[in-house]
């Protein structure tokens, strides 16, 4: 009963200062707070961007290695198409690793708690780097296949466990602009690979061990940060029934004066998940009260990697090279590719608690849908007049941005957003194994999409990012400020609605609580 006043006399005081002020009382996060972001990023989806995009420079340097091994095991040159083979292995089975990692990930997360599942999830990182490092020395190119599955697993279960992370140690006002970590250290991540890759740096063919085994620093660098910082609150509440623990991550993470709004919200979604396990990914799919939330990651994530951004990366040096830009100088132009997405990222953070995620997304997607029918165009006419190819440079900068803008950032954000405790880490695997999936598909198919339809493969993307359009609209609420709980509320209003409107009053009287 006490704790009833107390939570009305808290909840009356909050609503009269909001009639007051609309804007947050706390509009900056805690220190401890965002240095708790960082510690779970750098070694989270960071290592997911970094290696991306770090494979690409020592591309020859790794060719020229299978072939020199080749010739010493076989006494002949490897076969062209053996070489590719290997080459393709190598770069692909990363989506396979990613794959594993994701459908692994909400499971380690439920076990060992969000920060105890980054912690272990470093392991795969330094054995990949290990192995990677040792490939040349040993002369074993098997090596780099079983690296590069491992550093797949580690950012498969980056990507999915440390969004779990960011979003329920943020508080609900911040829940956006915390949850950006994950774009902006992706972004972050691939911009950095490919900076190092620069010959300046370790670009150069006797450095590639080196430069692969480079994935073992941001291991270390969260090794030895993240100890430092709590538990998710929600994780030791709800999960394991640790108030005392919650207390102290609340106040270490939100500060003294800001963490008992954040514990009534917790303590609400405590009492309604009471005696409920964590779900399993296929319980999602038959609990038809989730049926709205799981058709919409599922879409967004498969959009994610469909949308057409590869393909835009994928002609880019071709763009380059048709500006006029040299081959040699084609890398720092690609840098320029990877700030973009990198500043778009940052931007985002900014505008997403003041605009909210389905502005931003529906916009990501229009300016996208836009750009897919100029590049289009531009690559037409190519040979038309010299400004085109500047034109279709433009193009390929403005996609990027409109991609960072939206979908990249936002995406990530609503896969939190949507499901409450007990559903979360479920529906993280389900994301995340569709991300990968979608990714591994769109390497594997687009070599045969670009040959078929030439420059013309971009309406398909179009119809791609006009489709997603139009579902947001109709269906995906703002999520903007809200408590996982009214949102969850807000899809399961959206349910009975329909329900009600399709079968009459039987299905009023079956959706009222009995």
């Amino acid at each position: 009963m006490l704790l009833l006043k107390h939570c009305f006399h808290r909840n009356f005081k909050m609503n009269f200062v909001n009639e007051e002020s609309p804007v947050s009382k706390k509009e900056f996060p805690n220190k401890s707070l965002l240095l708790a972001a960082c510690a779970a990023c750098i070694g989270g989806t960071f290592q997911y961007g970094y290696n991306i995009s770090i494979i690409n420079a020592p591309t020859k340097s790794v060719q020229n290695f299978i072939n020199q091994t080749w010739l010493e095991r076989f006494k002949s040159d490897i076969p062209e198409q053996a070489l590719t083979l290997l080459w393709s292995t190598i770069v692909s089975i990363f989506t396979l690793g990613g794959f594993i990692g994701a459908s692994v990930g909400g499971t380690m997360a439920i076990k060992w708690g969000r920060k105890g599942a980054l912690l272990i999830n470093n392991v795969f990182a330094i054995v990949a780097a290990l192995l990677m490092g040792l490939s040349y020395p040993t002369g074993l190119f098997e090596l780099l296949i079983i690296g590069r599955l491992f550093t797949g697993i580690n950012a498969g279960i980056g990507i999915c466990v440390q969004p779990l992370y960011l979003g329920e140690i943020a508080p609900t006002a911040l829940r956006g602009a915390m949850a950006m970590g994950t774009s902006i250290f992706i972004t972050g991540g691939i911009l950095t690979g490919q900076v190092i890759g620069l010959n300046e740096l370790l670009g150069k063919e006797e450095y590639w061990p080196l430069l692969l085994s480079t994935t073992c620093i941001p291991a270390v660098m969260q090794l030895l940060s993240l100890p430092w910082f709590p538990e998710s609150p929600r994780f030791l509440l709800i999960d394991k029934g640790d108030n005392e623990g919650c207390n102290n991550a609340l106040k270490q993470l939100h500060g003294e004066e800001s963490c008992d709004s954040e514990r009534e919200d917790m303590e609400r979604e405590r009492i309604i998940a009471a005696g409920v396990q964590a779900k399993k990914p296929w319980e999602l799919f038959s609990d038809r009260s989730l049926s709205w939330q799981l058709l919409t990651i599922l879409l967004l994530n498969s959009a994610q990697q469909l949308n057409g951004i590869n393909a835009i990366y994928f002609y880019a040096n071709y763009v380059f090279q048709q500006s006029g830009i040299p081959d040699d100088k084609i890398p720092y132009a690609a840098v320029g590719t990877g700030a973009c997405e990198c500043i778009t990222a940052l931007t985002c953070g900014m505008l997403i608690e003041s605009l909210g995620r389905k502005v931003l997304i529906i916009g990501g997607y229009t300016l996208m849908s836009i750009c897919c029918i100029l590049f289009t165009l531009s690559l037409t006419f190519q040979d038309i007049s010299p400004i085109v190819p500047y034109l279709s440079m433009a193009c390929v900068f403005a996609f990027i941005l409109s991609f960072g803008l939206g979908p990249g950032g936002v995406t990530n954000i609503l896969n939190t957003e949507l499901f409450t405790q007990t559903a979360r880490p479920a529906a993280y695997m389900i994301a995340g194994s569709v991300n990968w999936f979608s990714f591994f598909f769109i390497g594997m198919l687009f070599p045969f999409i670009v040959t078929g339809l030439q420059q013309y493969c971009f309406l398909v993307f179009l119809v791609v990012c006009c489709l997603v359009v139009i579902y947001i609209i109709l269906v995906v609420p703002e999520t903007k400020n809200k408590t996982f709980l009214e949102i969850h509320n807000e899809f399961q209003s959206r349910g009975k609605r329909k329900a009600s409107s399709a079968d009459g009053p039987r299905a009023t009287l079956l959706s009222t609580p009995l």
